[in-house]
This record gives C-alpha cells, sequence and structure tokens, in this order.
C-alpha cells in the first residue's frame, strides 16, 4: 500500500506542465515584480487633532509617509511622547533582500513555466507558503515589539499594546487602521495561480520513461 502511495506521488510529480499552466505562472512572476513597486501594507491613524489621518505605506523596500513624507514625521513625533521607538527605514534590515526574495520567487516561477514539471511546483508552493508565513511572522513580531518596548521615562505613559495587523483599533485617542495594499494582494495571488497550475496539468500525460 506504502508502495502505491510513493508511486502513484512519483508519478505525480513528474507530470509536464501544459501551457495553462505554464501560462499561469508567467502571471505569477509578474505578480512577484509588481509586488516589489506597490505598496505592501498602509497603517491609518486618525485623531481630533489629525482629521485628516496620518498615514505609513510600507513597501517592500522603503517607508513612505503620506503627505509627501510629513506623516512619518508626525507618526515619530507621537511615538516620542507615548515612549515608542521612532519608525526608521535603517532599522528595517528585511527591506535589504525582500526585493531579492521576491526576484528569487519570480525566477523560480519561469524556471517552472519554461522548463519545470509538477515537483517544480510542488517545490515552489511550499517555499513559498513558508516565506510568506514567516514574514507574516515577523511584521507581526515588529508591531508587538515597537507597542511593548516603551520607554518608561516618556511624557505620557500608555497601557502596553501591540498595533492591529488587519482593521482597526483604538489606542488613546486615535484610531489605528492597519490593511494590506495592492503589493500584498499581488502576493497572495501567487499561491493561488500556482495552486491552479497544478489544477490544470494534472491530468497531462507522463513523458516516456
Amino acid at each position: 500500500m506504502i508502495k502505491t502511495l510513493f508511486s502513484r506521488q512519483y508519478r505525480f510529480l513528474r507530470r509536464p506542465l501544459g501551457l495553462a499552466s505554464r501560462l499561469l505562472l508567467l502571471a505569477a512572476a509578474a505578480a512577484l515584480v509588481g509586488a516589489v513597486f506597490l505598496p505592501l501594507w498602509k497603517i491609518h491613524l486618525v485623531a481630533p487633532q489629525y482629521r485628516e489621518g496620518l498615514a505609513l505605506r510600507i513597501y517592500a523596500h522603503k517607508l513612505v509617509g503620506g503627505n509627501g513624507g510629513q506623516d512619518l514625521h508626525e507618526i515619530n513625533t507621537l511615538n516620542h511622547y507615548i515612549g515608542m521607538k521612532p519608525l526608521a527605514q535603517a532599522d528595517f534590515a528585511e527591506m535589504t533582500w525582500l526585493p531579492f526574495a521576491f526576484g528569487v520567487f519570480g525566477l523560480l516561477a519561469l524556471r517552472a513555466a519554461f522548463i519545470g514539471r509538477m515537483q517544480s511546483l510542488v517545490d515552489l508552493g511550499v517555499l513559498f507558503v513558508y516565506f510568506t508565513a514567516f514574514s507574516l511572522g515577523n511584521f507581526y513580531l515588529r508591531l508587538y515589539n515597537y507597542g511593548h518596548q516603551l520607554d518608561p521615562r516618556a511624557p505620557m505613559t500608555i497601557e502596553p499594546f501591540t498595533p492591529v495587523m488587519f482593521g482597526s483599533q483604538k489606542i488613546a485617542n486615535f484610531i489605528q487602521t492597519s490593511l494590506p495594499q495592492s503589493g500584498a494582494l499581488c502576493l497572495a495571488l501567487v499561491p493561488v495561480l500556482v495552486a491552479a497550475a497544478m489544477w490544470c496539468s494534472r491530468g497531462e500525460t507522463l513523458p516516456e520513461s
């Protein structure tokens, strides 16, 4: 029984990719390229004294404050009052390798599209899911540390908190909203396209051995 199971798995992994699967992988590679240049996440703060709100967009390689960058300065001024560490791009080491990582996954998708087999899709899908889980976990840890490592000598004292990753929450007199943006949606599309590519080639004929 186990031998039969391994034999089926082996035959599945050896299946070639059809045209539809290859086109879906090209779309996945394009989505990865888009994710390098599009914003991944947006954090928005609204308070009575900031009715227009303060916006921070997170890219794979940079932080961009709204209002021509002025919002990031305002956010860091507010962070100072509650003892939160200022947001500085230099502190985000992952911004030096995230674009490179997206490029590597894009190349793996192209490799699978042009010369790969089903095994290439499985490798790409498993690695990308692991990478996504690691990145989201790292993002949450960043938020946790920023909200819990508050300077006790700050002018204002508030309870430690974790800025929300998805949705909205109230922090002092601010409403903080955090939502994924177009770059993150491109990344979310990648495993969907890989799964669709696997589905399209599930019935492809095995090559002669």
